[in-house]
């Protein structure tokens, strides 16, 4: 009998706001929700962006004026809109009119005369160049002879390509919520969403690990791009060219295997399992599948799984647009026949379109093994039976798809059929797509989910892409589509392709649905979706996501009469969450930061050929002395 990874918190921040109590899935389908829901979403949002803040018993605007929840939507409500998902870079973070950067120039002298200019001492290279002479001036400075020609880097500004962004809600300042110092932008976004994730638990994380070995928690994350923002490996490989110098934390804090380093140290203060998986845009599924596949073996009984990446730098959107990729500004204009792009519409997944929108984001889920969250009487808000991941094969291009993707998605739907039955997928599915939002993608990838939903006999089978509203925050992407997907089983609403007017007519369509208005499924309710995911260089990923009503009615047939007792003890747990998320709405952000605390005593630390104590942990290691060779062994 194998452990069933089930989902009891997730947390983290996209361009629509804070993912736990599903903020930023509301904002994605604020129209078709009641009204009351479309105000605490709004009212959220003015306060995670700090337009209002509150006092306990009003909010305030900037002018210490009192307003109540109707006042701050009549005066906040536009700003709050136009201030999230995707839209043209804000100046806040860069200015993409005016990028940095350096032409390289020859300087010529007059035909029997030199270039000559002054340096100070200060400004003198270490190293002369062969073809300068160097002569000493009064004061200190120097004259500088150089005959025939000379080469310079001028310093020069250029504009950006591609202006639209997934980026963050406006106002809002990761490093604003903690004493943030040297710390990359990435990292930033790791420690928020882990814990906002844990956080939404509803379940002091104490209590959690207290309740199991160390070595039974796992921290699974990842970023694609590693952190390229000045504090990291940007400010490293920039240094010698700017004439900085780089600093002792940069080169540590660049690692793409940070984030999982900081939610060990400064979120859990774990000694447990750590794992760091890179697959491209497809990284989060990697570190899913990892976790999912230590708790299914008992190896793990908790596992914190997620990513960050901070991938609105100059230099990223450079060469994700160089390579073609990226939906420019002259692309989008082209597509509407206009002299004005619609940053707004960017991303237009399985529509007319040009490219991708690049973001800024971070996902975490905390998963159990169900037995544990019986035990603990935690909220479960879904669950993961599998992840399925494969390559492409030979391959003409890199980044271009490839066949690897059939499997995986194949694989997915035929497990979900055994665990569920065929009728539940049939019937009661969505697809989840990567929907990048590039030609090449809308027309492969739906071929996809047409031949599979063809050979499984399945018929107008819904397909949501999130990439639409928030972008392609990178090794996050998969984990944004996930959280989205958790919102859909609360609020039986998927999310419509509404940045498209039409589906493309290279678009296969024989089985499959891609609504443009948000879909109502309560008369129809999604017990499964299929979390699918592509990245460059032939990495493919699918993940079986069950609702948490699917969740509950497995449990009832493996625990039985069991159930009353975990449902009552379930709502502390429900209250405590609620608790979160009201301060949460409120603007309030709990960062957990451990850092200063007490280190473990390593000369504590009791060793014996059976376990092994480290202090402070309730619970010893035990060493697993099976032989699983027994049958090879002598």
């Amino acid at each position: 009998m194998q452990a069933l990874p089930v989902i009891v918190g997730f947390g983290g921040y996209n361009a629509a706001g804070r993912s736990s109590s599903h903020q930023a899935f509301r904002r994605m389908v604020l129209e078709s929700l009641p009204q009351e829901e479309q105000q605490k979403t709004i009212v959220g949002l003015a306060c995670l962006m700090a337009l209002v803040t509150w006092d306990g018993e009003s909010y305030r605007d900037a002018d210490n004026n009192a307003m109540g929840p109707e006042q701050v939507v009549d005066t906040f409500g536009q700003r709050v809109l136009e201030g999230t998902l995707i839209r043209r870079l804000e100046d806040t973070l860069f200015d993409p009119t005016k990028i940095y950067g350096h032409k390289r120039v020859q300087v010529q002298a007059k035909e029997g005369e030199d270039v000559v200019f002054k340096l100070g001492r200060r400004d003198m290279p270490s190293s002369i160049p062969d073809h300068w002479d160097v002569r000493k001036l009064e004061g200190g400075s120097f004259e500088v002879h150089i005959s025939g020609a000379g080469e310079f880097l001028v310093p020069t500004y250029s504009e950006q390509e591609a202006k639209a962004a997934g980026q963050l809600p406006s106002g809002f300042d990761p490093a604003a919520k903690y004493n943030s110092r040297f710390h990359p932008k990435g990292l930033q976004l790791a420690l928020l969403g882990a814990s906002d994730a844990i956080n939404s638990v509803g379940i002091p994380w104490d209590q959690i690990a207290a309740s199991v070995r160390p070595d039974e928690v796992g921290v699974y994350g990842t970023s694609l791009m590693g952190q390229l923002t000045q504090e990291g490996f940007g400010g490293l490989l920039q240094a010698r060219l700017k004439g900085e110098r780089t600093t002792s934390k940069q080169y540590a804090l660049g690692l793409n295997s940070m984030p999982a380093d900081f939610v060990n140290a400064y979120v859990l203060g774990s000694v447990g399992h750590t794992e760091a998986i890179t697959g491209a845009c497809a990284s989060f599924l990697y570190v899913l599948q990892a976790a999912v596949r230590d708790i299914r073996n008992g190896r793990r009984r908790v596992a914190v799984v997620g990513s960050a990446d901070a991938g609105l730098t100059p230099e990223i959107i450079e060469g994700f647009s160089n390579m073609g990729a990226l939906g420019t500004d002259d692309n989008l204009c082209k597509l509407d026949g206009t002299d004005t792009p619609d940053w707004r519409r960017a991303s237009r997944p399985f529509g007319e379109n040009c490219g991708f929108t690049i973001a800024e984001g971070t996902q975490y889920i905390v998963l159990m093994d169900d037995a544990l969250a019986m035990e603990l009487g935690a909220d479960i808000h879904g669950a993961v039976p599998d992840v399925f991941i494969n390559a492409d094969g030979v391959k003409k291009s890199i980044s271009a798809p490839g066949a690897g993707n059939y499997v995986s998605f194949s694989k997915a739907i035929a497990t979900a059929m055994t665990i569920v039955g065929e009728e539940t997928v049939r019937h009661h599915s969505f697809i989840h797509a990567h929907g990048s939002s590039t030609p090449a993608n809308r027309v492969t990838e739906s071929e996809i989910f047409d031949r599979v939903a063809e050979a499984f006999d399945i018929h107008d089978w819904p397909v949501s892409a999130v990439k639409a509203y928030v972008g392609h925050s990178l090794s996050g992407a998969s984990g944004d589509q996930l959280v989205s997907a958790l919102g859909s089983f609360k609020y039986n609403i998927l999310p419509g392709i509404k940045t498209i007017t039409q589906v493309a007519s290279d678009v296969r369509q024989n089985h499959v649905l891609f609504p443009m208005k948000d879909m109502d499924v309560s008369e129809n309710p999604m017990d499964v979706a299929f979390i699918n995911s592509k990245g460059f260089g032939g990495n493919n990923a699918t993940a079986i996501l069950l609702s948490p009503n699917k969740t509950e009615e497995m449990l009832s047939s493996r625990y039985g009469s069991a159930m009353k007792d975990y449902q009552q003890r379930r709502e502390q747990t429900r209250k405590a969450a609620e608790d979160y998320a009201n301060s949460s709405d409120h603007g309030q952000v709990d960062v957990i930061y451990r850092f200063g605390e007490s280190m473990i005593d390593e000369r504590g630390i009791q060793i014996s050929c059976d376990r092994l104590h480290v202090p402070g942990y309730e619970h010893d290691v035990v060493f697993d002395k099976a032989n699983p060779w027994e049958d090879m062994s002598r």
